[in-house]
């Protein structure tokens, strides 16, 4: 096909190089008080936010996320030409809700904990195609709400497996465009649907571990980059268990990601001390540690590749109970930033 960005079987070039232009992250309590937490933007000291219910915190902490990002590209809300986000409330309420007050078209996305990279890479496109300006991508979630809707209600007290993860209370959103020095979204690998069978709610680090063995590999088949391209290769939330059955597994394909591989789940809090098990998961996990720590990291030039790819569990309550196994999807984005000029 003439002019056909495609690369390979599942990636996409973006030769128009959409911008970053700004990014904000907001985090509650527990995720400020992590190894991460001075990096954060806006920390809550209140897991409700003021709000009556953990689901309105939820979908406040994203809507500041947005409005913030916008604010810091000097822009308007009525200058933004789509506003992508997502979350993991039945309906993707919290997105929802938060799009209800900003002045900007909507689509709502789902893809579970991969939603962030999944509304980057969606955005990134957006732009490089010409069909916006500017584009808000984002993400959230909230260990509380999330808890409620997939789990047990928090007054129930139930034991946690040492495979659990605590989902993330947080939210982060980027602001793409076209023009600035920035760092610059290069390529992108979508995922496919993957399923080993995995049926244990409380192993999603095992569910989603497939997939992101699967994009990561089809990601450096497709455009001949190996691991060492990257400064940093970053999951989204596979956590301590899932970080080890990916590395493990690439490794078996032929690739070592060892010395340049991390997990954002893993990252965000300090296990041991905080008492989250595997590490964190949720949307809020890749968007927060993306847009709070590996933003910075970029612009100030200690780290100039990076590829994320969030990672999600795509189940739900109801398929559960039904006895469904747990499919598992992950996005892959390359963001590049080389020439920083005066930056």
């Amino acid at each position: 096909m003439s002019g056909s960005k495609r690369v390979g079987s599942q990636s996409v070039e973006l030769k128009n190089r959409p911008k970053i232009i700004a990014a904000t992250s907001v985090v509650g309590p527990k995720e400020a008080d992590g190894p991460l937490g001075e990096y954060f933007d806006i920390k809550l000291k209140d897991d409700k936010n003021g709000k009556d219910t953990f689901e309105k915190a939820e979908s406040s902490i994203l809507h500041t996320s947005i409005m913030e990002c916008i604010k810091k590209g000097n822009l308007k809300e009525e200058e933004i030409d789509y506003l992508l986000c997502g979350d993991l409330q039945n309906q993707i309420a919290s997105s929802n809700f938060a799009a209800r007050d900003i002045k900007t078209p909507f689509i709502g996305l789902y893809g579970a904990c991969s939603t962030f990279s999944l509304s980057l890479s969606l955005g990134a496109m957006f732009v490089d195609g010409g069909f916006a300006n500017y584009v808000v991508s984002g993400a959230s979630s909230h260990f509380s709400s999330a808890e409620r809707q997939f789990r047990f209600p928090l007054e129930y007290g139930s034991q946690r497996a040492v495979t659990c993860q605590w989902t993330v209370t947080g939210a982060g959103s980027v602001l793409i465009g076209s023009e600035g020095n920035f760092p610059e979204v290069t390529y992108i690998t979508t995922g496919k649907v993957k399923d080993y069978g995995i049926k244990d709610v409380n192993n999603m680090g095992a569910a989603m571990a497939p997939s992101a063995v699967d994009t990561l590999y089809m990601h450096f088949k497709d455009t001949g980059r190996n691991p060492s391209y990257y400064d940093c290769i970053a999951t989204g939330d596979l956590g301590r268990f899932g970080r080890q059955t990916t590395e493990m597994m690439l490794k078996s394909l032929g690739y070592d990601i060892s010395k340049n591989y991390v997990d954002c789940g893993e990252s965000i809090y300090d296990n041991a001390r905080q008492d989250t098990f595997s590490g964190g998961s949720g949307c809020g996990c890749s968007a927060s540690v993306f847009t709070g720590y590996f933003y910075k990291q970029l612009m100030s030039g200690k780290i100039n590749k990076i590829l994320i790819v969030s990672t999600g569990a795509l189940m739900s309550p109801t398929s559960s109970f039904q006895g469904e196994s747990i499919p598992g999807i992950a996005h892959a984005v390359s963001i590049e930033f080389n020439n920083r000029g005066g930056n």
